[in-house]
C-alpha cells in the first residue's frame, strides 16, 4: 500500500511554526469512503487510512518505510519566509507610537 511522507503545514489560525517541525508518514486511502444509510456518518473499511506516524527527520521516516516494505513518496515542504516584525505585537499598544493605531 502506498504512503506519503510530508512535513505538515501550519493551520490557517496559526502564525507560528508549532507542530510543523516533524515529518509524517500517512497511508493513502485504498477505498472510497461510504455514507452510512441509517446515521449518515462517513466510514471506510480501510483501517490503514487511520494510521499517521510522526518522525523527527525525513530520513527516519524513509528508514521506517524501507524496513517495513512500504512504498513511500516524499513531498518536500515549500520554504516559508519568516514574518518577524521589529517591534512585535506589543508595538501596537506602545505609548511612544507615532501613528494612530487603526484596524
Amino acid at each position: 500500500m502506498p504512503a506519503r511522507i510530508y512535513k505538515p503545514a501550519r493551520t490557517a489560525t496559526q502564525s507560528g511554526t508549532a507542530g510543523t517541525r516533524h515529518w509524517v508518514l500517512e497511508f493513502v486511502p485504498a477505498s472510497a469512503r461510504e455514507v452510512d444509510p441509517l446515521m449518515g456518518w462517513t466510514s471506510s473499511r480501510d483501517t490503514q487510512a487511520q494510521v499517521r506516524l510522526r518522525f523527527p527527520t525525513r530520513e527516519a521516516a524513509l528508514d521506517y518505510a524501507r524496513e517495513h516494505g512500504i512504498d513511500a513518496v516524499v513531498r518536500e515542504p515549500r520554504p516559508r519566509k519568516p514574518n518577524i516584525r521589529p517591534g512585535g505585537y506589543g508595538e501596537n499598544f506602545a505609548t511612544s507610537r507615532r501613528q494612530v493605531w487603526t484596524h
